[in-house]
């Protein structure tokens, strides 16, 4: 064994320890999400209350409507915005595939899966935090008032004299005191002689006792500066003290404010001539006082620290809510619940089952189709999934350096939430894994044929495909990464999966699979592998038929996709489901010891709405469980409110649970403004990124057949699926469905690139030929490995659709539909579109000659 063969198989072993580490014992390390093992339910909701009592205290001599004018100016279209930040605050915990949606009067459903109490905490702290960040100027005056506040006795409401007798800590009391949304504006007057000044208390902790305590400090209430300016915040250690700190960084123009401010104020400053020394600053967040340091110098580097008694966790928190943004009002929590999973175990159940079968399907196609190959190919099949988390850390931690605080876990080494989508994810991964292996097998034939030893085939068959193998996989991960950086929620996630399997599959099929024929192919073996052969030698004429073809597409295209535009704009609940529109969730109260299974449940939802979202619900303060049933239908097809229809359905299925409609009201879209905003560029710069990189391998005309092909599979797939829903009813379009539009894109470009490297191979070979019979010999070539590949990946579809159930029926629908689609445009509209460009004359280009 070489030195360099040592390497691969000790970074296997590596990746294997690692991937077991990630998941041991699989029940603290593997997190489920909602739809596998529930979690917690937040309804939070803008505190009007304490907003229009903050807008008071800023300016007492308002009349009672003027400010409830500037509360309902506040209040309108904050939900979209709410919905953003809170959104990038989950994400900054960590937090995976989250549900958030807008509902009625100003409220918001966040729900959670399976996380700790210590993390339900700090989600809720989070979620109720404005992020209002104000610099405000201390009293120059401070010092005195202090010490006669001390020498008064006296001692502010919620809080008790501390041992020091210089301080004060909070009373039993304080909790249900903070409750009072004018507790703090009583708090804020308290000793206040001059009403330009507010009373506030700074937490520190005391260095003798190691208590948290607070010492009082009379701030003035104008802010002096806000966090408007903010860029970014990050954590750091004081080299000094040792201490946790935040770090602020102000933009361009928030730095020269900065550098005003503190220039005024410092030693002699234009608004302190007459002082040796720096007024104080307060740094202000959330009307909670963090610190208030002397201004001793200019400072003009524009960045600022908030310097505090908290741990690194408690900063890291900080850091994220300042990062996400600020509310534009004050929120509060209405109710915490904790949830079931959406999924029964009938579907979980018949999930795994339908993957484990497509795994085992594919397992014994390869093993048929390639003997021996095969067996090395179900080897690498295995070592994807086992080397799978270890492919999910390296992706997540890489794509994460590209975006600051994103996704930010507690620990470098925390796998993705799994859900069954994810799981149908890995499945559909390993059914396209094989690609890789198939490239290299009927290359390896190829070299067979041409009378080579079994060691000189392997060789030049594993060298022959290398540049297909890397060009598609390189355009994939560029997607991915694009889908990562400029995309958001669960469209990260799915950049994380889809980037973890390309490297762990590249892995497994360029490495393993080599490092195992080095072991076993004898020096002497002439006889080429026993494979079987799908077509030999095929000579079908696919360029004659290019632009019938493409025609076809187009009208196709046009059909499918109106039919789809047309039904949305006249009924957008009839194509899209909930998580795009919106729509209606009810609420049942029932007799818990008769309660029904989901399965049974979603049985009887589906004979009145084709997209129910159901969920079993229990309050953390001890109330009965309820039944949630969400849908973006508002009435049955007869007319009927669905709230109704859907308790009249349950009554007769189950008249002794006894159910009552507890609660119906209408819900905004999960996939807020800003989700959609951002998936649209993350797709725009993923095809531009394609469009450059494959014009700089191959030729811009190459380029464009390939992008003009994704788009092709992108609608018709979208067009043929909403087509279905038509003809047979159901089928709606949500996150499901664009997971699997975005997963038939990167499916697609793999296929088209194969193509397209066979013809860059045979222009540089052939320099007579034409361009079209080259297109034709070279499509003809890699017919196989187009076949093959793309009946892999529908043997786990397949199996996915009809076993999956539930939403994973309907993803591998799409699934189906797209890989069709996928390898029929790259024979019948990327090859055309490239001979198109080059007006049917071969290219003469440094590349393709």
């Amino acid at each position: 064994m070489s030195r360099n063969d040592l390497w691969k198989w000790l970074v296997l072993v590596f990746l294997a320890i690692l991937s077991v580490y990630t998941v041991y014992p699989p029940k603290e390390k593997i997190r489920l999400g909602l739809d596998l093992s529930g979690g917690t339910s937040f309804t939070i909701a803008i505190d009007q209350k304490r907003l229009a009592s903050n807008l008071k205290a800023e300016n007492p001599d308002q009349t009672d409507a003027q400010v409830q004018s500037r509360v309902d100016s506040l209040l309108r279209d904050a939900d979209d915005r709410v919905v953003e930040v809170i959104r990038n605050r989950i994400d900054g915990l960590g937090v995976n595939e989250p549900v958030i949606q807008g509902g009625k009067n100003h409220r918001i459903t966040v729900q959670l899966p399976g996380i700790s109490e210590e993390s339900r905490r700090t989600a809720e702290q989070s979620l109720q935090s404005a992020a209002f960040l104000e610099f405000k100027l201390v009293s120059p005056n401070n010092a005195d008032e202090v010490d006669k506040l001390f020498k008064s006795g006296r001692i502010p409401e919620g809080y008790e004299l501390g041992e020091d007798g210089q301080s004060f800590k909070r009373s039993a009391n304080y909790n249900e005191l903070v409750k009072d949304p004018e507790y703090l504006n009583r708090l804020g007057r308290f000793e206040v002689r001059d009403p330009r000044y507010q009373f506030m208390l700074e937490r520190f902790e005391n260095e003798d006792t190691h208590a948290i305590a607070y010492r009082p400090v009379f701030v003035r209430r104008k802010a002096e500066m806000t966090g408007g300016a903010l860029s970014r915040a990050s954590v750091e250690v004081d080299s000094m003290t040792g201490k946790v700190q935040v770090q602020l960084t102000f933009n361009a123009k928030g730095a020269a404010e900065f550098a005003r401010l503190t220039k005024a104020y410092a030693p002699h400053g234009s608004r302190n001539k007459d002082k040796d020394r720096g007024r104080q600053l307060a740094i202000i967040l959330d009307d909670t006082l963090y610190s208030a340091p002397t201004i001793n110098e200019e400072i003009p580097n524009g960045k600022a620290v908030i310097n505090g008694s908290f741990s690194w966790a408690e900063a890291a928190v900080l850091r994220n809510i300042l990062n996400a943004g600020s509310l534009p009002a004050p929120m509060k929590v209405i109710e915490k619940r904790s949830i079931e999973s959406t999924l029964g175990s009938d579907a979980i159940h018949s999930g795994l089952m339908a993957g484990i079968l497509g795994l085992v399907l594919i397992m014994i196609f390869m093993l048929c189709y390639y003997c021996y190959c095969g067996v090395l190919a179900n080897v690498a099949l295995i070592l994807d999934i086992v080397l799978l988390p270890a492919g999910l850390i390296i992706a997540s931690n890489v794509l994460g350096v590209f975006v600051q605080d994103a996704a930010v876990a507690k620990k470098a080494i925390d796998l993705p939430v799994l859900t069954m989508p994810g799981i149908a994810g890995i499945v559909l991964t390993v059914g396209m894994a094989v690609d890789a292996n198939v490239l290299i097998f009927e290359r390896i034939r190829e070299e067979f044929k041409l009378g080579k030893s079994a060691r000189a085939a392997v060789a030049a068959g594993y060298d022959n495909a290398f540049l297909a193998i890397f060009d598609s996989n390189i355009t994939t991960m560029l997607t991915a990464a694009l889908l990562f950086i400029f995309g958001a929620g669960p469209i990260r996630g799915f950049a994380i999966t889809l980037s973890a399997g390309i490297i762990i599959s590249m892995f497994t099929a360029l490495v393993v699979t080599r490092l195992i024929f080095n072991l076993t192919v004898s020096e002497t073996r002439v006889k080429p592998y026993k494979m079987l052969q799908l077509l030999k030698n095929p000579n079908f004429d696919f360029v004659k038929w290019g632009k019938t073809a493409f025609v076809t597409s187009v009208l196709v295209a046009l059909v499918t996709v109106g039919l789809f535009f047309g039904r949305a704009f006249h009924n957008p609940a009839s194509v899209m489901s909930v998580d795009f529109t919106g729509g209606e969730a009810m609420t049942f109260q029932f007799d818990s010891a008769q309660k029904m299974e989901i399965g049974e449940v979603r049985k009887i939802a589906a004979t009145l709405v084709n997209d129910a979202t159901i969920q079993y619900q229990d309050s953390l303060e001890g109330s009965a469980q309820t039944l949630l049933v969400k849908t973006s239908m508002t009435k049955t097809a007869d007319g009927k409110p669905v709230a109704d229809a859907m308790l009249d359905a349950l009554r007769k299925a189950k008249p002794e649970a006894k159910f009552l409609l507890a609660n119906s009201e209408e819900v905004g879209s999960e996939i807020g403004a800003d989700l959609k905003k951002a998936a649209i560029w993350a797709s725009i710069w993923s095809l531009a990124a394609i469009l450059i990189y494959v014009s700089l391998r191959f030729e811009f005309a190459f380029a464009l057949g390939g992008v003009i092909a994704l788009a092709h599979d992108a609608l018709i797939t979208l067009g043929l699926y909403s087509l279905f829903g038509f003809l047979f009813g159901g089928r709606q379009v949500g996150l499901m469905i664009v997971t699997a539009l975005l997963t038939i894109i990167g499916y697609s470009i793999n296929d088209t690139i194969v193509i397209f490297d066979r013809i860059r191979e045979d222009l540089r070979k052939d320099q007579k030929s034409d361009l079209k019979t080259l297109c034709n010999k070279a499509i003809n070539s890699t017919l196989s490995r187009t076949l093959l590949t793309s009946i892999t990946t529908l043997i786990a579809c397949l199996t996915l659709f009809i076993f999956g159930g539930g939403a994973i029926n309907d993803f591998a629908l799409a699934m189906v539909i797209g890989v069709l689609v996928g390898t029929y445009s790259s024979v019948f509209v990327a090859v055309p579109v490239m001979i198109w460009w080059f007006k049917g004359k071969r290219p003469v280009s440094r590349k393709t000659v």
